[in-house]
């Protein structure tokens, strides 16, 4: 599952940020931010048109991504609670 697709205010687990070509420097910097392998994230709200940007929240920060920069975030599943 990806970012995109994850529902509002559902606790995820990123898995990885995938590079779409080598040097993928937004996937670098969203690695930067927190988006790594094991953070815990969700998406809190979206945008009225397209539902674009998506206010996403990594620990106790939250960042606002077009939906092309979310969908480099894949999840492990799409639900973090056991």
């Amino acid at each position: 599952m990806r970012l995109t697709e994850l529902p509002r205010r559902t606790p995820a687990i990123v898995d990885r940020v995938e590079a779409r070509y080598d040097n993928d420097h937004i996937a670098r910097r969203l690695r930067e931010l927190g988006f790594v392998a094991g953070e815990e994230v969700q998406v809190t709200a979206a945008g009225p048109f397209g539902s674009e940007p998506l206010l996403v929240q990594v620990g106790y920060t939250r960042f606002a991504l077009r939906r092309d920069e979310a969908a480099r975030v894949v999840l492990r599943n799409g639900d973090a609670r056991p």
